[in-house]
């Protein structure tokens, strides 16, 4: 199992960043809370592992299909 992007889904504002590099997340696990048009949308890892890399910061605008963490084996 190699690394793995996560996308945002949406255009958005980062609003909160639940987890760091060398993290071990599971399935489900929320690793940042975008906002949108005042809802707050977590994403979530698509599998387990360990966080590689976030590559947003908080209140930084993103775009949909953006890549925005890396979650390696």
């Amino acid at each position: 199992m190699g690394e793995m992007p996560v996308r945002s889904e949406l255009n958005a504002v980062v609003l909160k960043i639940e987890v760091a590099p060398g993290d071990r997340v599971q399935e489900g696990d929320t690793l940042i809370v975008l906002e949108s048009m005042k809802m707050e949308i977590p994403v979530s890892a698509p599998r387990a592992g360990i966080v590689a890399a976030i590559l947003v910061e908080e209140k930084q605008t993103v775009e949909e299909g953006q890549k925005i963490a890396v979650l390696g084996a």
